[in-house]
């Protein structure tokens, strides 16, 4: 068996599962699989991501009867498998397998947390307004003692965010302080660690529904399916609010004349023609009926001869016709109505 190998996270190697959280087990597992097994992490949600990658950063080492015992189900002959060492690249990387790269670079911000080697840096790079609204549940004392630690400049502007005279009495400690003992700043740094940073993300990103309704627009047809059914299962509002917030190819029939004919002019014919393949009748002849009697024919003709296809082939023609109106409409040039409806238009 190899040797032991020592991560950021502990300070001694993990030879007992019971020693694992939820989410330090899976870490485990997927760290074991590695990055070809990427496709596992889609039928997690955005906080489950988080909170596996979170633990994956801070694992440390873990003994090889550790990973053999956790992976027994999933592998044959894992023994002598050695050790695996947790890192934030092993996220990054397992995240990129199948996440567009803003949103692993969006999502590895999160984990890391704000910028800066300690905490009282960290804090200097919280948004005032945020951290006043944390500290102004704290005592006054423990308040004074978190201003003191980071740069003037950022406690002035914290201290403008609190309540007047909360603020007051904070100012009264500080200017009464004495030096403070290391095990206090410890314990006030685990809290602030535990309690606020890791909560930090979830305050000022946008809804994790939003972030899973463009994972499952880029999902084939079959995964999308799979995974909606499962969810439904599990957490049907969930679900429907998802639904809701997609714009799949379908949703095209609700563009108006004018956005049908600025769409046509901005997709490639065989990719139109592949799109139109795997469309309802009703979408199919709206496209149709927005092209001239003579283009409209030359298309059909074309699908004719395009014969049999492959359902993925027809997938990824609609994803690229769906992400071309997306452009479009963030361009101004056509106006989208989601699957929700609201912004539907009425003639």
């Amino acid at each position: 068996m190899t040797g032991s190998v020592r991560g950021g996270g502990r300070n001694k190697t993990i030879n007992d599962v019971k020693e694992l959280t939820g989410p330090e087990k899976a870490a485990v597992v997927l760290l074991a699989l590695g990055e070809d097994h990427g496709v596992i992490w889609q039928s997690l949600d955005e906080e489950e991501i988080k909170e596996v990658s979170q633990a994956m950063a801070s694992l440390g080492t873990v003994a090889a009867n550790v990973v053999e015992a956790l992976l027994v189900e999933f592998v044959a002959g894992m023994s002598g498998a050695g050790t695996i060492m947790g890192s934030f690249e092993q996220p990054q990387k397992l995240l990129q397998a199948f996440l567009p790269q803003d949103k692993v670079e969006a999502l590895m911000e999160e984990i890391r947390g704000p910028a800066g080697r300690t905490m009282w840096d960290k804090l200097g790079n919280v948004n005032e307004a945020v951290l006043a609204n944390y500290l102004k549940n704290e005592y006054p004392q423990t308040v004074a003692v978190i201003l003191s630690k980071v740069k003037g400049e950022h406690a002035a502007r914290v201290l403008g965010a609190l309540p007047e005279d909360f603020a007051l009495e904070c100012v009264t400690r500080m200017l009464r302080m004495e030096p403070v003992q290391r095990e206090i700043l410890d314990k006030i740094e685990q809290t602030l660690r535990t309690e606020f940073m890791s909560n930090l993300a979830r305050t000022s990103k946008r809804d994790s529904h939003e972030m899973m309704a463009d994972i499952f627009n880029s999902f084939d047809r079959q995964t999308e399916s799979r995974f909606m059914a499962a969810l439904e299962e599990r957490n049907r509002e969930s679900a429907e609010r998802i639904r809701a917030l997609m714009f799949v190819f379908e949703d095209l029939s609700k563009l108006d004349p004018g956005g049908v004919q600025t769409l046509l002019r901005g997709v490639e014919k065989d990719q139109l023609g592949l799109a139109l393949k795997g469309a309802s009748d009703a979408l199919r002849e709206m496209f149709f009926s927005n092209m001239s009697e003579r283009a409209a024919k030359i298309m059909r003709e074309d699908m004719d001869g395009m014969g049999p296809v492959r359902l993925k082939d027809v997938d990824q023609a609609q994803m690229k016709m769906v992400q071309v109106a997306k452009d479009l409409a963030a361009k101004g040039e056509i106006m989208l109505a989601g699957a929700g409806g609201d912004d539907e238009l009425i003639y």
